[in-house]
């Protein structure tokens, strides 16, 4: 092995990599980031090019890291392994013929170089298809999110999940309100930082996510802000209370959030379309955007929802939600609503008989 590197082709080889370094350490001053992702790429692209092309095999890595680390004293990013996930990074998105026509217009827009290498480590160990790692890419470009954040919507399947919600925005919304609308929803939607039983009522749940605000809004996604919860519309002499409202900075408009302890109703469909005409009316802006309604049920048939959906005129989406339950055994200890009504009921009757007995 060691006559191969000392042959000429190598020698020459690792000289012209030590000016691309060199080159691409100068660039790092102005735009670190990318020219350090830049950097990664050509050193796996070139060293995939020279396995494929000469006979020095894998063992060559080991030499070139040595190398070049004796070269570059002050780049931690030349170890063995950080050279080998270089290689795996290019290999990825070159594995297969059918994406590169669109890898060449990732590359010619940079998005590829755009994000920190720690987010694309956990993407190489995540996921398995460059098309879903580019929508990942994207997504974190447009949102600013951390690694954390990348983790955590990796683990609940954004990818699968985004857009799958059933809604009319087709065809009550103009474009781009359309498309913007319907990449904001998802199906289902995971409250798993919340525990309740399997019986909770509509008012756990909104307190329970009220409560929780910054893990829902991170749930529901960019540009939610939070205008309140049970929020009460005066319609003629008599008031309604919503079940949540925001306001999207990106939508420009109202969002009403009606959640359902239950599973999807069509009479659902009508008291969100009612609230959406109310916000419309007395308090939508004349710069804002039509208000949007989201119905979040415990589960649904997508056909009857699709039914419920057609001639209504307001943009609404439906979509399902998951959360946590109680371990069984703390459920089975809870008493339900049933047995509260009963308990209160007993309680009173027995303060008032005390009463009356007092009272002779």
């Amino acid at each position: 092995m060691e006559q191969i590197f000392r042959q000429q082709e190598y020698r020459q080889w690792l000289t012209e990599l030590k000016q691309n370094i060199r080159k691409s350490q100068i660039k790092a001053a102005v735009a670190v980031n990318t020219e350090l992702i830049r950097l990664y790429w050509d050193l796996g692209k070139q060293i995939v090019e020279r396995q494929e092309s000469t006979q020095w095999g894998s063992g060559f890595i080991e030499q070139l890291s040595k190398d070049l680390q004796e070269e570059f004293v002050d780049i931690k990013g030349l170890s063995v392994s950080n050279l080998r996930r270089c290689k795996q990074f290019y290999l990825f998105y070159h594995q297969t013929i059918s994406i590169r026509a669109q890898l060449v217009r990732e590359l010619s827009d940079l998005s590829i170089f755009e994000i920190p290498w720690g987010h694309h480590l956990l993407l190489l160990g995540k996921i398995k298809s460059p098309q879903e790692a580019l929508f990942y890419i994207h997504k974190t470009i447009d949102n600013g999110w951390s690694r954390s954040i990348l983790e955590y919507h990796i683990e609940k399947n954004l990818y699968a999940q985004q857009g799958k919600a059933i809604n009319n925005f087709a065809v009550t919304l103009p474009q781009p309100q359309s498309e913007l609308a319907n990449e904001l929803l998802k199906d289902p939607y995971h409250f798993d930082f919340l525990q309740l039983s399997e019986k909770a009522l509509v008012r756990d749940i909104e307190t329970g996510l009220v409560s929780h605000i910054s893990q829902f809004l991170l749930e529901l996604g960019k540009g939610f802000a939070y205008m309140g919860r049970q929020y009460t519309l005066k319609v003629g002499q008599k008031e309604y209370k919503l079940d949540l409202l925001f306001y999207h900075t990106r939508l420009k408009g109202y969002i009403v959030i009606e959640l359902k302890a239950k599973e999807f109703e069509p009479e659902y469909i009508g008291k969100l379309n009612f609230y959406i005409s109310a916000i419309d009316e007395l308090i939508r802006d004349k710069t804002d955007h039509p208000t949007i309604g989201i119905l979040l049920c415990k589960g649904k048939d997508d056909y009857e929802v699709e039914f419920s959906l057609r001639d209504i005129n307001k943009p609404i989406g439906v979509s399902s939600y998951t959360f946590s339950e109680l371990p069984k055994e703390i459920q089975q200890a809870l008493p339900d609503v049933g047995e509260l009504k009963q308990q209160l009921n007993d309680y009173i009757k027995s303060n008032q008989k005390k009463n009356e007995n007092n009272a002779l």
